[in-house]
């Protein structure tokens, strides 16, 4: 019987690396209850791919990866949900661990480390900036709620949560075009203690690939120090473009 967790997984000509997403997620053990693709219209493939999946697909009327993923918690029937990004792969118990992790009613989200890897590397020293900056960026910019349980967890960790405080804390901002993810931990951080799972998934470097592994630290320090003190999300799309 499927656990009580849908995945979410937000999309935009993703055909490149959607399909070893959903075959790592084809393994899952226990398995979800569903897996809900919501496409922000692609170009590619990307919909054609999940489809052939037989998985639940939306087309949102609009781009946006907030408003990607508030579509597809708002049509999730499960207690818990799961934001997956379509070129990361997860451990096959992801489900188990999601249910013993929000079991504890004292923990209201949770993510897990994140290892950046591509065809013939991994990045280990931005993998590692990532796993310091979960810690980092709270207690710098937010330590009263640091202390509070907050950490500040990004969409490549996995983000889970439950439903019922995912809506009513009104989900990710909208207007977010980044750092949805963070603001999302600072409000759900009222309902229990944001947890950074020891175990392991691993996303696509492609950004650190394109841009040097140097020049994409450097980036995310950037946009993660001038948010923390109060830049807007919007001023600071303009330093991280989409890359496929």
């Amino acid at each position: 019987m499927s656990a009580a967790v849908s995945i979410i997984i937000p999309v935009l000509n993703e055909s490149s690396c959607l399909q070893k997403t959903l075959d790592s997620l084809s393994l899952l053990k226990p398995a979800a209850r569903e897996i809900i693709v919501v496409d922000g219209g692609s170009r590619d493939n990307t919909v054609e791919i999940a489809r052939q999946a037989n998985l639940t697909v939306f087309i949102s009327p609009q781009a946006g990866r907030s408003i990607q993923m508030n579509l597809g918690a708002k049509a999730a029937t499960s207690k818990y949900l799961c934001f997956v990004h379509a070129d990361t792969l997860v451990p096959p118990d992801l489900v188990a661990v999601i249910d013993k992790t929000l079991g504890d009613r004292a923990i209201a989200v949770g993510g897990f480390v994140s290892i950046m890897q591509g065809t013939t590397q991994t990045r280990w020293g931005t993998s590692l900036h990532n796993y310091l900056k979960t810690y980092y960026g709270a207690i710098i910019f937010r330590p009263h709620l640091f202390i509070k349980g907050l950490k500040i967890l990004f969409g490549d960790q996995v983000m889970f949560c439950r439903r019922d405080d995912f809506m009513d804390c009104g989900g990710f901002d909208p207007e977010l075009p980044i750092m949805e993810d963070a603001e999302l931990c600072m409000r759900l951080v009222r309902y229990g203690r944001i947890k950074l799972v020891n175990r392991f998934v691993y996303s696509s470097d492609r950004r650190a690939a394109k841009w040097g592994a140097v020049k994409a630290n450097l980036i995310y320090l950037y946009i993660g120090c001038l948010w923390g003190m109060g830049v807007s999300a919007t001023h600071l799309k303009q330093f991280y473009d989409d890359i496929r």
